[in-house]
C-alpha cells in the first residue's frame, strides 16, 4: 500500500504543468463557489438582521390570536410571562410594547397612525431607536411626549415642540384621547413606517389605551440567531396555549420566500459552475490516461494487478483534488474576509431601494465556516466521482494493444 501511495504522489508531479493546471481549475472552482455563497449568505443575513433589529426582533410573544387580529383587547399581563421565562436559556431580554392604531391630529390635519408604547432604554438596546432621531431628543422614562416619524410630521405640518392629539379606541371599547408634546422627529428608511409611526413612553401608552399593567407584545432579544427556533419552541412549552410565540420567519414570510428564491437562483449558478469545472477535470483525466496508455500497458503486462492500478490512478486524482480544494479554501478566505470587514457599498437606485426597507445599502460577505467546508466538499466529491472512470478504462485495457499504440 505504501508503494502504491508513493507511486501516485510521484506520478502527479511527473507532469508538473498538467498537475498545476488541474489544481488551478479546482482552486478557482472552489473560490468562485465560496465567493458566490459568501456574498449571498452575508447579504441576506445582513438584511434579515437589519429588519429584525429595525422593529420586529428575533421573536415575539403575544396573547393567543393577537397576530391575526392585532386588537388592543388582546393585551396581557407581562409579569407572570416574564416570571416564567426568567433565566430562560439564550434569551437576552424581553422588551415590552403596547402596539395599536390611533387617529393623529394637528390643527386641521388628521391621519391614521401606528402608535407604539416603548420602554425607552430597552427599546433602544434592541432597535437603536435613539440613533434615528433626526431632530429634537429621544424619549425618557415616564416621558409625557411623543416621537413622530418625519413623513407623518410633514403631513400634519408639525415640528418639535408642537402638540400632537391622538384619538383611538382603548381596552374593551373605552375612549382613548390624549395630547402629547412632540419631543422629536424620527427618520425611517421604509416609506411606509415613515408615514405612520409614533412612539410614546410605555406607561403613558398604558394610560392612553387603558391597559394599566398590560402589554400587547413582548419582543424576545437573543444573541444566538441560529437558535431562534429552539428558543421559540422552549417558550411555547413554558407558556402553554394561552400565548403565541413567533420567530421572525413566521412574522416575515414574504421576506423568507424571497430569500428562498434567491438561494435557488444561486444554486443554479453554482450547478453550472460545477458542470463546467467537472468537464474540465474530466478532460484532464482523459488526457492523462491517453498519455500514459503505454506505461499502463507495461505495468499490466509485467504483472501489476488491475486493482492496484485502479487504486494508484484513484489516489492520483484524489491527491489532485485535495491540493486544489485546500488551495481554493486558503486562496478564498483572505479575499472573503476582506469583504467581510469592508462590505461593498451600493450607490444610486440600488442604495435607495435598500434604504426604503430600512436596510443599510451594503453587500457584506459571510465567513461562516460551513460555506468554505460545504463548497470544498462538493468539489472534492465531484472529483471523487470522476475518478471512477479510469477504473473502467484499466479494466478493459489490453497490454499488447496499449504498448503498440
Amino acid at each position: 500500500m505504501k508503494q502504491i501511495i508513493k507511486l501516485a504522489l510521484r506520478n502527479i508531479w511527473r507532469n508538473k504543468r498538467r498537475t498545476l493546471i488541474t489544481a488551478a481549475s479546482i482552486l478557482f472552482a472552489v473560490f468562485f463557489a465560496v465567493a458566490i455563497m459568501s456574498i449571498q449568505v452575508g447579504t441576506w443575513d445582513h438584511m434579515v438582521d437589519s429588519i429584525v433589529h429595525y422593529h420586529f426582533g428575533y421573536a415575539q410573544i403575544h396573547k393567543e390570536g393577537y397576530w391575526d387580529d392585532k386588537s388592543i383587547d388582546n393585551a396581557f399581563d407581562a409579569e407572570p410571562v416574564m416570571a416564567k421565562l426568567e433565566g430562560a436559556e439564550d434569551v437576552s431580554q424581553l422588551v415590552p410594547r403596547i402596539e395599536s392604531f390611533a387617529l393623529a391630529s394637528s390643527g386641521s390635519y388628521t391621519k391614521g397612525a401606528l402608535v407604539i408604547g416603548i420602554d425607552p432604554y430597552k427599546e433602544n438596546e434592541l432597535t437603536k431607536t435613539q440613533s434615528r432621531v433626526a431632530e429634537g431628543q429621544y424619549l425618557q422614562v415616564n416621558d409625557e411626549g411623543a416621537l413622530v416619524a418625519e413623513g407623518l410630521a410633514k403631513y400634519l405640518k408639525m415640528e418639535v415642540g408642537d402638540t400632537l392629539i391622538l384619538i383611538s379606541q382603548g381596552y374593551h371599547g373605552i375612549n382613548a384621547a390624549g395630547k402629547f408634546p412632540v419631543r422629536g422627529l424620527v427618520h425611517f428608511g421604509s416609506p411606509e413606517l415613515n408615514k405612520q409611526m409614533i412612539y410614546i413612553e410605555l406607561e403613558k401608552a398604558k394610560w392612553f389605551y387603558g391597559t394599566e399593567g398590560l402589554v400587547t407584545t413582548l419582543v424576545v432579544d437573543t444573541e444566538k440567531r441560529e437558535e431562534v427556533k429552539k428558543i421559540v419552541s422552549d417558550i411555547r412549552a413554558k407558556l402553554g396555549p394561552d400565548y403565541e410565540a413567533m420567530d421572525y420567519e413566521e412574522m416575515m414570510p414574504d421576506l423568507m420566500q424571497a430569500r428562498e428564491v434567491d438561494t435557488a437562483g444561486a444554486q443554479v449558478i453554482l450547478l453550472v459552475l460545477y458542470l463546467i469545472i467537472g468537464f474540465g477535470i474530466f478532460g484532464t483525466i482523459l488526457m492523462m490516461l491517453k498519455e500514459r496508455e503505454y506505461e499502463l500497458g507495461i505495468l499490466k503486462a509485467i504483472g501489476m494487478h488491475t486493482s492496484q492500478l485502479n487504486l494508484m490512478l484513484w489516489l492520483e486524482t484524489i491527491f489532485l483534488g485535495l491540493i486544489g480544494t485546500l488551495a481554493g479554501v486558503l486562496f478564498s478566505f483572505p479575499i472573503v474576509y476582506h469583504f467581510y470587514k469592508n462590505p461593498i457599498i451600493m450607490t444610486g437606485d440600488m442604495a435607495s431601494a435598500y434604504e426604503k426597507f430600512g436596510v443599510e445599502p451594503v453587500l457584506p460577505a459571510s465567513i461562516a465556516p460551513h460555506i468554505f467546508i460545504s463548497q470544498a466538499l462538493v468539489v472534492f466529491f465531484m472529483i471523487t466521482i470522476l475518478s471512477i472512470y479510469p477504473m473502467f478504462k484499466i479494466k478493459n485495457l489490453k497490454p499488447v494493444e496499449a504498448m503498440r499504440a
